[in-house]
């Protein structure tokens, strides 16, 4: 490893639960062949910031995907991340249902939780309002994680024996 730590690779899980009624599987949003599923619609966001910050993605594996479910494995060049999103208010933390949050937002860098389920509520607006003022982001920015999700949405689960899966997915059938 040089003297910065460049060559250092992190381990990550990151973990995004928010919950979603009715309207949202009856919307565009909850139609795959609208909105490209969990992973365009919400994955795509923090798999765009990781590989940012830890690097283009080198190796994935999807290990359950569902309308409400999706969890799988990506390796970056500085990072190893085991990622499980969802829909459902069932996998939703005690804690976060004790305090009535609709979402629970985490990433954990080696064994560090970082918990982030509040502060998002205005960030599509002030993003939107980045783009409007010319200071948004292009396709090449983009087409890395955009690759990335279309990729994910087109492979095949695969086997979840391997110490690639994503803790909450262990927990389910």
């Amino acid at each position: 490893m040089d003297s910065q730590g460049k060559d250092k690779k992190f381990d990550i899980d990151l973990t995004y639960i928010t919950s979603r009624g009715k309207w949202y599987f009856n919307s565009w949003k909850g139609n795959p062949e609208k909105s490209g599923g969990i992973a365009t619609n919400i994955g795509i966001h923090f798999f765009d910031m990781l590989m940012w910050i830890f690097g283009p993605a080198r190796h994935k594996e999807l290990h359950y995907s569902s309308s409400r479910r999706m969890s799988g494995y990506i390796e970056l060049d500085r990072a190893r991340v085991r990622w499980y999103l969802s829909l459902d208010r069932s996998d939703l933390p005690a804690a976060a249902v004790q305090q009535a949050k609709p979402a629970y937002r985490s990433i954990s860098i080696n064994g560090e939780e970082l918990e982030f389920s509040t502060g998002f509520t205005d960030l599509h607006t002030l993003s939107y309002q980045h783009i409007l003022n010319g200071n948004g982001f292009g396709v090449k920015e983009a087409l890395p994680s955009i690759n990335l999700v279309s990729e994910l949405r087109n492979s095949q689960p695969v086997h979840r024996g391997n110490g690639t899966v994503h803790p909450m997915l262990r927990s389910k059938p």
